[in-house]
């Protein structure tokens, strides 16, 4: 056996496997390092990326509905996967706090730099929030959580599921429920299908921020495993089907070309034109939405939408 192989990180293994494959590929997780979560937050502010606002809204003008639907009594725990910056966030804290819920909020985050901001932000609003913010895996957080007798709020906003091809947005929804206790409540961000024109335009900016942000994986692999791309051979592009409600983005190789890995010991060839398939983004109907919901364990107890209808905050129970 190679020895260096025991000693790859998960991203170095990804990379070797997703670059060497016929249809290569590299997962979106991997864009959210901390100077990837930076871009993202600027994508968030783009005018024609509309999910942000639309989740905004929901949260800013529903959150008194969605606690009184979630219907708890006495102490829960408030438990967001993936959190960002907490600014869409900090309005449903706002009106449970004003509400005069007693919760703890608990969110998860793999970037580090992204749980500062986001304490941040939450602070500044409410300094006295019961806050136990963590930096790591979802999962190994949530199997010391499912110990405790305390009901919990799972969320998981900004249409972060629809980057899951359906096996594994399934077999994700199987493991939160897993990790979850009987009554506990999962608030997750879908994007509803709409004009294609409008979702052509919120992932392909004319700013070249969503470009930017798919280059980041580029300049992620020359720093951290020692490559040599060089960017300007690469081009992004992404494709919206209405058929099935499904954006796929890519990046594209502009020429015949190899680029070197010292960590990997590989050197990778493109040929002109090829791709690497970077990021799915799902578009969900309503019926898909009961679907899932029903296939992962789950009921959906109500869809909050904004005044478009182009975003829901789907609230499921286990």
């Amino acid at each position: 056996m190679n020895t260096t192989t025991t000693l790859l990180t998960p991203f170095a293994e990804d990379v070797l496997k997703g670059l060497t494959e016929k249809e290569k590929h590299l997962s979106s997780k991997y864009f959210y390092d901390d100077n990837g979560s930076r871009i993202f937050m600027q994508i968030m502010k783009m005018q024609e990326y509309y999910p942000t606002g639309c989740e905004f809204e929901i949260l800013s003008r529903q959150s008194d509905k969605i606690l009184q639907q979630a219907g708890f009594k006495g102490k829960f725990n408030i438990v967001e996967f993936g959190c960002g910056d907490g600014l869409k966030t900090r309005q449903l804290l706002t009106t449970f706090t004003a509400k005069g819920a007693d919760f703890t909020y608990i969110p998860i985050d793999i970037s580090q730099e992204a749980i500062d901001v986001l304490v941040n932000n939450i602070t500044a609003t409410l300094p006295g929030i019961d806050m136990q913010p963590r930096t790591g895996d979802y999962f190994e957080i949530l199997d010391e959580l499912s110990q405790s007798d305390t009901p919990s709020l799972f969320l998981f906003l900004g249409g972060n599921i629809g980057n899951y091809k359906f096996d594994d947005a399934k077999m994700l929804l199987e493991k939160f429920n897993q990790g979850m206790n009987k009554g506990d409540m999962l608030l997750m961000g879908m994007d509803l299908q709409k004009n294609p024109r409008t979702i052509q335009k919120a992932y392909d900016d004319p700013h070249g921020i969503t470009k930017a942000f798919n280059m980041n994986l580029l300049k992620r692999i020359n720093n951290e495993l020692d490559a040599d791309i060089n960017l300007d051979q690469f081009d992004f592009y992404c494709d919206y089907n209405p058929a099935n409600g499904e954006v796929n983005s890519y990046l594209v190789s502009l020429k015949k070309q190899h680029f070197h890995s010292t960590v990997l010991n590989t050197t990778f060839t493109f040929d002109k034109d090829e791709l690497i398939w970077t990021e799915l983004s799902k578009k969900y109907s309503f019926k898909e939405i009961e679907n899932l919901a029903e296939n992962t364990g789950f009921k959906v107890e109500k869809n909050f939408m904004d005044c478009r209808h182009y975003f829901t905050d789907s609230l499921w129970v286990k």
